[in-house]
This record gives C-alpha cells, structure tokens and sequence, in this order.
C-alpha cells in the first residue's frame, strides 16, 4: 500500500476485490430494482436505490484507500449508469415520471457512448472527462429518482418539487450532452 497500512482483507490488485464485488453487487441489483419498480414496490425500490448509492460511496472510498484497477474503474460507471437509466426507463414507463425525460436522459448517453465508439472505430482516441455540467447533471437525476421513489413508495414530498427537478434534469441533461459535443467536435 501507498501510505503503508495493511490490505483489508478481500481487497487487492487482483480483479476479485472488495471494491469490484461491491460495484458487481450493485450492477446485480438493477435487474432488481426494475422488478420492484414495476411491481409496484416503490418503497423497497428506494430503499435498494438508497443501499446502491452508499455502495456506490463505500466502493469509491475503498477504492481509493486500498486501490482500484482499471477493472473496477470502468465497471463502477457502467454501474452507475445502468442503475440510472434503468430507473430512468421504469419509472416513466409507470408514470412516475414523464416519458420525454427518460427518452432525453437516455438518448444523451447513447449520443456520448455512440460518438466515443465512432471516433474509436475511426481511429481517435477519445479521452471523456467528468464534466462540471454532467457532475450536476448526474446530481439532479439521483435527486429526482430519490424523490419520485419517495413520493410514489411513501407518499412524501413537497408539491411541486418533483416538477421543478423535472426541469432542472432536462436543461442539465441537454446543457451536459450539447457540453460534450462541443469539447469532442473542437478537441478540448
């Protein structure tokens, strides 16, 4: 180890560590929380999304306390996002929220991931970086999946404010995928 504390057990360089098996197990749990979704267990959906962002959190932290691989660096995102969209995906497709924003949140991805395919394909190497725009945007969704879950699993919310968030994830969602367009299209 870097700063020289000993390796916790379950954890190294190896692709079967404890940072890996936490972000598998969260990449496990979206078939789940698709199912509960659309089982009507709103409530045991938020508690699953919930339990998937502090694995998310814990991972990360591991990670960096005990070190990653390039394994666990790139499934953690497809977790990420598998998760997101997936939730994105069911709760428009049971009304919890509106079909035009999924479609939105997942046409954004599919234009970032589909461009960095091209490129690579066509020989550019593509190097994507988190930008300010997409950290908020990525933000915005949580907080509105954690809030229609709430609202639909519990009935608890403030009035209006999953309609604002609404709004707010789709000027971010188009301001970040429009963002990434214009650093990859001018090489920034």
């Amino acid at each position: 180890m870097p700063d020289g504390s000993p390796t916790p057990p379950g954890t190294t360089a190896s692709l079967v560590n404890l940072p890996n098996i936490i972000t598998f197990g969260r990449l496990c749990a979206v078939p789940l929380a698709f199912w509960l979704v659309l089982e009507h267990r709103i409530d045991q959906a938020f508690f699953l999304f919930v339990a998937a962002g502090l694995s998310d959190a814990l991972d990360g932290w591991l990670a960096r306390r005990y070190g990653g691989n390039a394994v666990g660096a790139l499934m953690d995102p497809v977790a990420d996002k598998a998760l997101l969209v997936t939730m994105y995906i069911t709760l428009a497709t049971v009304g919890a929220l509106p079909d035009w924003l999924a479609i939105l949140v997942v046409f954004r991805d599919l234009l970032i991931v589909g461009g960095v395919v091209v490129l690579a394909v066509l020989g550019h190497a593509v190097a994507i970086r988190p930008l300010y725009i997409s950290k908020l945007n990525t933000l915005m969704q949580i907080v509105l999946i954690a809030v229609s879950l709430l609202q639909g699993g519990f009935g608890l919310g403030i009035p209006g404010l999953a309609v604002v968030l609404t709004w707010c994830v789709a000027v971010t969602t188009l301001a970040s995928g429009a963002a990434y367009v214009w650093n990859t299209a001018h090489g920034d």
